[in-house]
């Protein structure tokens, strides 16, 4: 089932062919790179997370990789295991007891690294998401590229060439978009990192946590306010936004593996 000669494929072609600010063409007939982005809400099925349900059917035990920048990798937090993938295994491990024949095992493994943009986890993807055998992979992307320039085509090639990467191997993918925060929102264009993630993800049926959306309902519905969630540089979550954000992961992933209904998921 895991397929390496393929996965390295298709990492080493987006790598070996980076597009600059002026950047090579695209072909005549690629997908386009921006589609409009859907309003949050509007409801759509989700995508099944056709492995992670094979898996939750056996009561066996399951094996999440959080990949990602420093969202995932907890700053801002107050100790790792305030950390937004700790709090994600202990949340579904707690749900998933629930009917099972025996106790359920989920190991949510933290691959998360501080700055990182599409170009450093394409490089390190192999070593750090694929060698640990994943079921599921929770990909935090997008905040760090416009941050540091990356252009929005590179962000796009590298991303759709990791997911094709990723379900070569036969796991099953999930994506999270950009957090809500006055540092990437004072930011010209950083939008349209989001707006191409999204696109993405509807072009290759990928399931999306829309964090931004998320937390901009959480405000909205008095749940907590901006400085609740977001720490003091403007950027990272604090404890009380990881703790929430890691609920909403939960309820996606069970949606996705078909064990709750979309409407139950609301965070």
């Amino acid at each position: 089932m895991f397929n390496r000669p393929l996965s390295g494929l298709l990492l080493a072609a987006a790598l070996a062919g980076p597009l600059g600010l002026s950047g090579a063409r695209a072909q005549p007939d690629a997908p386009p790179v921006v589609a409009p982005q859907m309003p949050a809400s509007v409801e759509r099925l989700p995508t099944k997370l056709t492995r992670l349900a094979s898996m939750l059917g056996r009561d066996g035990d399951v094996r999440i990789v959080a990949f990602g920048s420093s969202s995932t990798e907890g700053a801002g937090a107050s100790s790792p295991a305030m950390a937004y993938p700790a709090l994600l295994e202990r949340d579904l491990e707690e749900r998933l007891q629930i009917g099972a024949s025996s106790r359920r095992s989920i190991t949510v493994i933290n691959r998360g690294k501080g700055g990182d943009t599409a170009e450093a986890m394409a490089r390190r993807l192999e070593r750090d998401v694929l060698a640990e055998r994943p079921d599921l992979v929770v990909w935090q992307t997008g905040s760090n590229d416009p941050l540091a320039g990356v252009p929005l085509e590179r962000f796009v090639e590298l991303t759709r060439a990791g997911i094709l990467a990723i379900r070569a191997t036969g796991a099953d993918v999930v994506l999270m978009d950009q957090q809500w925060c006055s540092k990437l929102s004072g930011m010209d264009g950083a939008e349209r990192y989001g707006e191409a993630l999204h696109a993405l993800a509807t072009e290759l049926r990928v399931p999306v946590i829309r964090r931004r959306a998320l937390m901009q309902s959480w405000v909205s519905h008095g749940l907590m306010t901006p400085a609740q969630m977001i720490g003091p540089d403007g950027l990272h979550m604090t404890d009380a936004g990881y703790r929430q954000l890691a609920k909403a992961a939960a309820a996606q992933i069970l949606v996705g593996a078909g064990l709750i209904q979309p409407s139950l998921a609301r965070n």
